[in-house]
């Protein structure tokens, strides 16, 4: 399962109202349709389910399970299924809206969804996750499928949940059927480079914006704010590319080491002892310390909010890669401008996921799969043509790359919902 710092998640990220007033300010930029506008506040569909579970001891629990589809326009739904016991369905709604945008920006023919149940995983066991999933799964067997709602691993859900999703779909087809999940074991069909894909996405993401800017990536310094898969994988690459790695921080604290830090040994470090924060070719420092490290690029890799009115003022870093979901609020959005520093938002940031996660599915669908070295070319390309296209937004718009992120992907939904009509 994820890394402990994963389930003390904050929710900000999945704020509806913050959903539906970025899709305004989008759907004003590119002066788009009233009526697709108002199509696109709403999600397609919500489900709400209830899951009994047999307990170890023999008892039994109902779990609240939730599965929305935002938007189906250009592509079947995909989306993450999280547990965690804090979600509401409001969250799962703006989660969903949020990959519908995601999929547009790199345009990948998905629309949005996500999945969510009241549970806390940390107190169940295996076989208790496995019990719960399997009654989801066959909850929701009529309205997910490779051509309708393909999920795929989030909060606390894993490539072992999505074997049980798998399984207990086939099941009920009668036949084995790969292509309804992504993030799935590799023995059971899922795709090489999966793995390390949201954080390598973000990393060619970072190489095409200081390109851009004429930045050398064996020069550049940089710090990392959680040190989970996406984290730590951006980490590690960005090692292999000559950056120095000055300071990372998780749920526990942080390290720092303006000479450098090496991402591989840090991990190791924290594989044997749970934290970064006492690795001992560093100084320790806080969680609130890590944002004021000079460096030149920031990439915030776990909390949604991490990045808000208090600490914005004091970041030093160039620029901002959001690895994370939502980790830049609205007001520090504001002071980030200010202050020139450049912030490449989430949802092209940490598309990386979703891009490998559409190359399973082909393959699966396919039943023909590629080498993790054809992954990763396939990957870089979406990615820099992505920036490139967000960028030239924001140049003809003189806006933030948020903003033109943004537009490019409601307008992208909006031509599709706008081709097909409104049906009858």
């Amino acid at each position: 399962m994820p890394n402990e710092e994963i389930l003390n998640q904050a929710n900000d990220e999945a704020s509806l109202e913050a959903a539906l007033d970025q899709l305004d300010r989008a759907a004003e930029l590119t002066g788009i349709d009233e009526a697709v506008h108002l199509k696109l506040r709403k999600p397609k569909r919500v489900m709400t389910v209830s899951i009994p579970t047999q307990m170890d001891d023999g008892s039994f629990e109902v779990f609240t399970g939730y599965r929305v589809q935002h938007n189906m326009d250009r592509g079947p739904c995909k989306g993450g299924l999280r547990y965690h016991p804090d979600i509401t369905l409001d969250d799962v709604i703006a989660l969903s809206m949020r990959m519908t945008w995601k999929c547009a920006v790199v345009n990948i023919p998905y629309g949005g969804a996500r999945g969510g149940v009241v549970c806390n995983p940390k107190e169940m066991s295996r076989h208790e996750l496995e019990r719960m999933t399997r009654r989801y799964t066959t909850e929701l067997v009529e309205v997910i499928g490779p051509e309708k709602d393909i999920q795929a691993p989030d909060v606390y859900t894993d490539a072992q949940v999505m074997a049980w999703i798998m399984d207990t779909y086939s099941m009920q087809k009668g036949y084995s059927v790969p292509a309804v999940v992504t993030g799935k074991p590799i023995a059971l069909g899922g795709s090489r480079g999966r793995e390390a894909a949201t954080g390598r996405g973000c990393v060619y993401i970072i190489k095409a914006a200081m390109r851009r800017f004429g930045m050398d990536m064996s020069e550049a310094t940089f710090a990392v704010q959680g040190f989970g898969n996406v984290g730590s994988w951006a980490a590690r690459l960005l090692d292999e590319l000559g950056s120095r790695l000055v300071a990372v921080s998780d749920s526990q604290g942080g390290c720092y080491n303006p000479d450098g830090i090496s991402a591989t040994e840090l991990l190791a470090h924290k594989n044997e002892s749970g934290t970064v924060a006492d690795f001992p070719d560093a100084d320790r420092i806080s969680h609130d310390e890590l944002f004021e490290v000079d460096c030149d690029l920031l990439i915030p890799a776990a909390l949604g909010s991490a990045i808000n009115q208090t600490n914005a003022s004091k970041i030093k870093a160039k620029i901002i890669a959001e690895a994370a979901n939502s980790p830049t609020t609205p007001g520090a959005q504001v002071i980030l401008n200010e202050r020139d520093i450049i912030v490449i938002p989430d949802i092209i940031a940490n598309a990386g996921g979703v891009v490998v996660s559409y190359f399973e599915w082909v393959q699966g669908l396919q039943a023909f799969f590629w080498s993790e070295s054809e992954v990763n070319k396939q990957l870089e390309q979406i990615m820099v043509r992505a920036l490139d296209r967000v960028w030239d937004k924001a140049e003809q718009h003189d806006c933030d790359l948020r903003c033109a992120a943004m537009g490019v992907a409601v307008g992208c939904v909006a031509e599709a919902v706008q081709m097909r009509g409104i049906y009858p």
